[in-house]
């Protein structure tokens, strides 16, 4: 009885091993499989632009944080006075610039106004002089017959002395009508150079808009300077490294923090050039985890590098001594797979295996 159970278990046991062997000896015609593969993720190194201490590390490694949460901050006291110092200025430029236009109006209301009465007063005296120039003549016109009667006899002295009289105050009249007419004009002249004052003023405004203009972008520059005192997280993620500690100093370029995106992770493989026929765009693939054996991922290609991952070598083998040893070369492969609730991680080892008949 023993004999024949134990026939019976080795039987069955064979016909398993027999299956296995089958089943893996099938895989290894059927499909291609590449162990040259691991997590991978963009990982993105935050920096600096602006130096000064750090005063607040508001994250450790492995923390998940959002979109423009502050991470890290650097003391902004000089930044926050530069900020001040060009608002201050700007302020003054506006208080100029509303006393020039202030000024711009007042002027042009007391020249307008003074321009019209000066324009009316050189009509009145034109008026003035046209009518004792008219009187003047009536007055020598007079003085002429006056003299001839005379000279003739037929006038008195009486008459002749009132129309010289008469001419003498046409001619001071005249003179008197010319003098307002002159007088009214140069007091005109006076309030048109006035009026130019106000195009003086308005080129104050052209100038006072180019330093508004300039202290603005100062501004604006300023501001970006307080601004990237703060270091914000980019994107939704989690943080691999920080490379400083509240104190240190920091200076522009320097590296701060080390963070990926979780749910932006994927597989990079490097499959032999024999085998890069089978792995097509859009192409499935099979992923497992070393980390999670048992567990498979289906994988989407992504695209497929256009070089051998050895010509991106920092020391290329050209082969100057003429021996040459023939050795297959890989091809980047990039292959999306769905994050598993944050259990991928960048750099874990994978498995890729693809199918022959696809």
């Amino acid at each position: 009885m023993r004999r024949i159970v134990g026939r019976a278990v080795a039987v069955v046991v064979g016909g398993a091993l027999l299956v296995a062997a089958g089943s893996w000896l099938m895989k290894q015609f059927t499909h291609i499989h590449v162990d040259d593969a691991r997590i991978a993720a963009d990982m993105v190194v935050l920096s600096s632009r602006m130096p000064g201490w750090v005063t607040e590390v508001n994250v450790a490694e492995g923390d998940s944080v959002t979109r423009g949460t502050v991470i890290i901050a650097i003391d902004e006291r000089i930044a926050s006075l530069d900020l001040r110092n060009v608002e201050a200025q700007l302020a003054g430029v506006a208080a100029r610039r509303a006393e020039t236009e202030a000024r711009i109006v007042m002027i042009d209301h007391q020249t307008a106004s003074q321009e019209e009465a000066q324009r009316a007063r050189i009509e009145a005296a034109e008026a003035a002089l046209a009518g004792a120039e008219a009187q003047f003549e009536l007055a020598q016109a007079d003085f002429a017959r006056a003299q001839e009667l005379v000279a003739t006899g037929a006038g008195t002295r009486a008459r002749f002395d009132q129309s010289r009289a008469a001419l003498d105050s046409g001619r001071q009249a005249v003179l008197a009508r010319r003098a307002d007419l002159t007088n009214a004009r140069a007091t005109l002249a006076e309030v048109i150079a006035a009026r130019e004052q106000l195009n003086v003023l308005r080129r104050q405004l052209d100038t006072l808009s180019a330093e508004e203009a300039s202290l603005t972008a100062q501004r604006e520059r300023a501001a970006l300077d307080l601004a990237d005192r703060r270091i914000v997280m980019p994107f939704n993620g989690r943080v691999d490294r920080v490379f400083v500690d509240p104190g240190e100093y920091v200076t522009p370029g320097q590296r701060l923090l080390m963070v990926h995106d979780p749910d932006a992770v994927r597989v990079d493989a490097n499959v032999k050039e024999t085998d890069i026929r089978y792995f097509r765009p859009s192409g499935r693939v099979r992923v497992t985890v070393d980390a999670y054996p048992g567990q498979v991922l289906d994988g989407t290609v992504d695209r497929i590098g256009q070089a051998a991952t050895s010509e991106f070598a920092l020391l290329p083998n050209p082969n100057p001594s003429g021996n040459f040893t023939k050795i297959s070369q890989r091809l980047p492969v990039r292959i999306r797979v769905p994050q598993q609730e944050g259990r991928l991680r960048p750099g874990m080892m994978v498995e890729v295996e693809a199918s022959i008949r696809d």
